[in-house]
């Protein structure tokens, strides 16, 4: 037996809000942090919907303008665009709107602002500057608990990413009342993406004690609310999306510190060349990616066992590895969610073409036992389609 050895890093994040009517907190949490000016960063859909009345109210004095440009996959153009919509309305700080999209535009919005505003008149390095965030998620998707956001290069149709610890949301506001307008298919899938981080935290290389008892909770929350906050109404409703969104907080609180693995990897490449949503691609990824990592690595299962309510004996983890893997296929079914890749579109014969760059991904991040191969993800892209 050895003693355990490691460490734990945390983020920036400093409050999260959680409840019904929290929403109502933004304007005292800015006016306490000195902000005068606030852009609220959303998609267009919000942008026009009776939500934004919710937040605007508010933010009260303290709104200078609403950035409604921020698209699926995060194109750098509108980094661009929402940067210079910052700087045209004097604003002193971010409020971010809706899913992970919003969220990652006002994340690397805020990265561009502090390079720009990072070097002095001569050009040397200067010292970098704080942008206080607020992030009000409306999906499951759990982006705002990170300091890292994606960006695609709409030229090569390639996703890469801005990583700093001052694009940390330093507030998240978790309102289930402004989830209620979520299209169910975005809500669903979104969910099944907390689950990916959960699932992935768990059986990464770097896992540790306290991912995996964030993982076991957040699958278990999952399960238990997901479905019902798709099928219920009024109170029950908003207590059932206020648990998924606790879920969702637990599954990536983990993930950060552990990393993710070959589900993640395959999202990042098929989202961004296909345009398929984060939370769709995991839906699609997950069974297939947890197949793989029970043969390589079953006697990491124990958590995401413990969150399926599945009997583990650690002296032969095998089946119950195998189970788990079973389990969420099953409960990704439930939903009206697409599950193979040639339902969202992806041709057949292009998936060659992302295999170097998602082996490498994986490989990079060390999350998984061995290097993977290309029959390895081969396999794994037929069984998908």
């Amino acid at each position: 037996m050895e003693a355990p050895s490691g460490q734990y890093s945390f983020t920036r994040l400093e409050r999260v809000i959680f409840g019904p009517g929290s929403v109502s907190a933004l304007g005292r949490e800015l006016e306490r942090r000195g902000c005068k000016r606030a852009l609220v960063i959303t998609g267009n859909t919000l942008g026009r919907s009776r939500l934004l009345d919710k937040v605007k109210q508010a933010l009260g004095p303290i709104h200078a303008g609403i950035f409604s440009g921020a698209r699926q996959h995060v194109p750098s153009k509108t980094v661009d665009e929402a940067a210079a919509q910052f700087e045209r309305e004097q604003a002193d700080c971010l409020v971010s709107l809706g899913g992970g999209s919003p969220i990652d535009t006002a994340k690397a919005a805020a990265m561009k602002i502090l390079s720009a505003r990072d070097r002095t008149a001569d050009g040397s390095a200067g010292a970098l500057a704080h942008l206080f965030h607020m992030a009000i998620p409306t999906t499951l998707s759990a982006g705002e608990f990170t300091p890292f956001g994606g960006v695609t290069d709409e030229s090569t149709r390639r996703k890469g990413g801005v990583g700093d610890p001052r694009l940390q949301p330093a507030v998240v506001i978790l309102d289930p009342a402004l989830t209620i307008e979520t299209p169910a298919w975005l809500w669903a899938s979104t969910g099944i993406k907390a689950l990916d981080h959960a699932v992935e935290a768990s059986y990464s290389t770097r896992h540790q004690l306290v991912t995996d008892t964030l993982s076991a909770r957040a699958i278990s929350l999952l399960s238990a609310h997901l479905l019902p906050s798709m099928q219920t109404h009024g109170a029950d409703e908003l207590a059932h999306r206020g648990q998924c969104q606790l879920a969702a907080w637990l599954s990536i609180f983990g993930a950060i510190n552990s990393r993710l693995g070959i589900s993640h990897a395959l999202g990042h490449r098929i989202g961004a060349r296909w345009d398929v949503p984060h939370g769709v691609t995991s839906c699609i990824t997950v069974p297939h990616a947890m197949r793989l990592m029970a043969r390589l690595a079953p006697a990491r299962f124990g958590p995401i066992a413990e969150g399926f309510d599945l009997r583990f004996d650690a002296a032969a983890p095998g089946p119950a590895a195998a189970e788990c893997a079973e389990r969420a296929a099953r409960f990704i079914a439930q939903f009206e969610v697409p599950t193979r890749l040639r339902d969202v579109g992806v041709p057949r014969e292009e998936l060659a073409q992302i295999a170097g760059a998602v082996l490498e991904e994986i490989n990079r991040a060390q999350t998984v036992d061995r290097p993977l191969t290309e029959s390895d993800l081969t396999a794994l892209l037929e069984a998908a389609y």
